[in-house]
């Protein structure tokens, strides 16, 4: 079941997704500074492509107040906005009972958008 909602997801939009969040992770890579915020796009780009059977995890040894100066700069960039358009699709998704589960998936993304250090993608 997780195959033909992953399936279905790209097609409707998924790909999309996944796309701009690769091209960003490719901008920011192009500066020193911006590499870390890069992989990070990246990461929500692999989850945005393929989220049914996707979780998100915490990093056990994560590097603390490193994770937590570079999350807060992520916010205030622009995980804030993307996580509210995460917020928005899934709200639109769940108005209607077939797109129930494409929103749940906008709502795990979300998390995921705000703050991305030291999580993982299992």
């Amino acid at each position: 079941m997780k195959t033909l909602g992953n399936i279905i997801w790209v097609i409707f939009g998924g790909f999309m997704i996944a796309l701009e969040y690769f091209i960003a992770g490719f901008l920011l890579m192009l500066t020193i500074i911006g590499i870390p915020f890069g992989l990070q796009a990246f990461k929500l780009g692999i989850l945005a492509l393929w989220p049914f059977g996707s979780s998100v995890k915490e990093i056990e040894n994560s590097s603390g107040c490193l994770s937590l100066i570079m999350n807060i700069i992520w916010i205030i960039i622009g995980g804030f906005w993307i996580a509210l358009t995460h917020l928005f699709w899934g709200v639109l998704f769940c108005i209607t009972i077939i797109g129930i589960p494409f929103g749940k998936q906008h709502f795990k993304l979300i998390h995921l958008a705000l703050v991305p250090f030291g999580k993982k993608i299992e």
